[in-house]
């Protein structure tokens, strides 16, 4: 009998959206997958640091060198380059030095992937969109990653061609908000107020929407109103209104 709360799978992974702004993370290697990897953490404000010989940079990585990107340690990875690291990323071919390398990281308690590894992984990478702030990852658990690059792109192509924008204004209203009403007993309302924004406004509105139109839309927030986009354009600041009927 199916109970009323959701099945446990079982077999899956947490999926977080990891911070790692100003944090250190440790490459190791410098191929294709390492440039892949290197990608992903810059993107995500990291401090990175490269370890490896110049001769085994392929032309992205020695780019990232060259623009001063990341720092360039030219040599094999050494234990002492596990110091102070946050996070380290195996890419070389080379299965009994990443095997070592995946054993130090356990004994520091250092978050580690070992590339192509998955029981010598602590997390995976999965096929991530970007669309501004906005980001999709799809995640095969280690199973299929060329899968979940395909499953990625299927999805990519339903979305909204607007959405990165609508999700960059609805940022926007949502940092007003929180200095109009600051206080933590005011989070369920906050919550509740800007789930009508996002439900009642159209991708379209939400794209639209001007900083004037979030100061107008904001003095609506007291009462819990969410008026239409329309009715926040003919709103007045004296109060004056001629215009549809507010939600």
């Amino acid at each position: 009998m199916k109970g009323p709360y959701p099945e446990i799978q079982g077999g899956g992974s947490l999926i977080l959206a990891w911070q790692v702004r100003n944090k250190k993370v440790l490459v190791v290697g410098g191929g294709e997958v390492a440039a892949g990897r290197i990608v992903n953490v810059l993107n995500a404000d990291a401090r990175v640091t490269v370890v490896s010989p110049r001769e085994g940079l392929n032309e992205e990585v020695a780019y990232r060198v060259e623009q001063k990107q990341v720092e360039f340690i030219d040599r094999k990875f050494e234990p002492a380059d596990l110091d102070g690291v946050d996070m380290v990323l195996t890419a070389v071919d080379d299965a009994e030095a990443s095997t070592q390398i995946y054993k130090l990281c356990h004994e520091r308690r250092i978050a580690a992937n070992i590339a192509d590894v998955p029981p010598e992984c602590d997390f995976y990478f999965g096929s991530v969109h970007r669309d501004g702030p906005l980001q999709i990852m799809v995640s095969t658990n280690g199973n299929g990653p060329k899968l979940a690059n395909i499953v990625r792109r299927q999805i990519a192509n339903t979305l909204p061609h607007n959405i990165g924008t609508a999700v960059t204004r609805v940022g926007m209203l949502r940092r007003k908000l929180r200095k109009v009403a600051p206080t933590p007993a005011e989070g369920p309302k906050r919550m509740q107020w800007m789930s009508k924004v996002c439900e009642q406004w159209t991708l379209d509105e939400l794209c639209d929407m001007t900083e004037e139109d979030m100061e107008m839309l904001l003095g609506f927030y007291e009462p819990g109103n969410v008026p239409t986009l329309e009715a926040v354009r003919l709103y007045q600041p004296d109060g004056a209104y001629d215009g549809p009927f507010l939600i």
